[in-house]
């Protein structure tokens, strides 16, 4: 089975975890990545299934043994063995460098560094939701997010080193956490937010 479809990809990852938690990070992370896609000239299709798939193994470390990210350096073997024969080489990269702590992939391309990035904004603007009274997407405004940022108690997880990269891209921060916010509201049923 070689993973070429949305659908394909959703059956795989649903077939590895039913983590509802990880499950909606990674629809989270697909929508973003579509939305950096058309942003800058990618596949929208192709940077979206990195985005839906990107954690099946760490999805799969938290169902079976609870401990989640293999030690650093051996998260690039853990996917190969996940993905050997399901994905392309070059999707399998993209996904190898969303974690270079645990894969020794540094991002270099642009879908690459979009996953890269897109990875922690995602949880950050779950926790900026979490924080209203309602409790929804709707009601973050990017302004809050640009506070929020700079607050390091705040979604202290979601690192700010990492979403700062996507000044790499050619994307200012408050042009990607207003892309990103727009995304994730666009899904906010799947979310749940």
């Amino acid at each position: 089975m070689s993973i070429t479809t949305r659908e394909e990809a959703y059956e795989f990852l649903t077939s590895k975890t039913n983590n509802d938690r990880l499950i909606k990070h990674m629809l989270a992370v697909e929508a973003v990545l579509r939305a950096l896609a058309v942003k800058l000239g990618g596949n929208a299709d192709r940077w979206a299934l990195a985005g839906l798939l990107h954690d099946v193994d760490y999805a799969m470390n938290v169902d079976s043994s609870g401990s989640g990210r293999p030690e650093a350096g051996e998260g690039s073997h853990t996917l190969e063995s996940v993905f050997r024969g399901v994905v392309d080489n070059e999707l399998l990269r993209v996904m190898q460098s969303h974690d270079p702590d645990h894969t020794g992939v540094k991002p270099e391309t642009k879908w690459e560094k979009a996953l890269f990035v897109a990875d922690p904004v995602t949880g950050f603007i779950v926790a900026a939701a979490l924080v209203q009274p309602d409790k929804k997407l709707e009601s973050v405004k990017i302004d809050s997010l640009l506070k929020k940022f700079k607050a390091k108690e705040f979604a202290r997880g979601a690192s700010r080193e990492r979403m700062i990269a996507c000044e790499e891209l050619g994307i200012s921060l408050e042009e990607f956490l207003t892309l990103s916010l727009q995304a994730m509201q666009g899904i906010h049923q799947a979310l749940g937010l």
